[in-house]
């Protein structure tokens, strides 16, 4: 059997708010289906999905996310200034560099350049 992803889906507690966070990120135009599904068609990528679900995330993501950003630092900072929050520092090694952060939601990301 051949099976083609159609799109990522994140689990959270408020759709709408959080599909705009990413359709800025990500220069995306947010789509509100019902009050408990949104999503974003993001030029270059599949489809990324926000599905509202009663439990708070305890956990960390065992999927992320890495988006390359070009400048990590300006990158970080714009995400910030959407809601984001950054975890640790920039990491640097021969390849690049990357930054981790969470959305609203906490759910991690990371921008990525290398």
């Amino acid at each position: 059997m051949r099976a083609r992803i159609e799109e990522i889906v994140f689990d959270c507690h408020d759709p709408a708010r959080l599909v705009r966070f990413w359709a800025a990120l990500l220069d995306a135009e947010p789509v509100d289906r019902s009050s408990d599904w949104s999503y974003i068609d993001v030029p270059g990528f599949i489809r990324i999905a926000f599905q509202g679900v009663p439990e708070k995330k305890t956990v960390k993501n065992r999927l992320h996310l890495d988006a390359n950003a070009g400048d990590v630092a300006a990158a970080t900072a714009e995400a910030e200034a959407l809601g984001a929050r950054r975890v640790g520092g920039v990491v640097t090694d021969e390849y690049g560099a990357f930054q981790v952060l969470e959305d609203p939601e906490g759910n991690e990301f990371c921008f990525v350049s290398g």
